[in-house]
């Protein structure tokens, strides 16, 4: 399995359009094939701070995912509006 932690940084001028975006990422991104979590979390102590959780079954669906319409239109967005930084972990 694969375990992806995407942390974005937002200001609070753009957190609401983040959220938005990310909210429909998570929501479709759930129904990909090969998909066994995938959710967005806020920080407790850092509002600038968002986290998008993932996993996956394999390589092979996390490329598919990665090719989807969804993702190709609206992880672009959110990297126009915030800074993201990727984390990957195999277990």
């Amino acid at each position: 399995m694969i375990r992806l932690n995407v942390f974005i940084q937002v200001e609070a001028a753009k957190r609401a359009a983040v959220v938005e975006a990310a909210k429909e990422l998570v929501a479709k991104s759930l129904t990909d094939k090969g998909c066994v979590a995938y959710d967005l979390f806020e920080s407790a102590t850092r509002p600038d701070v968002l986290m998008i959780c993932e996993t996956w079954a394999d390589d092979a669906s996390l490329a598919a995912h990665q090719q989807a319409p969804h993702f190709t239109t609206l992880v672009p967005r959110i990297e126009a509006l915030a800074p993201m930084k990727l984390e990957r972990f195999e277990f």
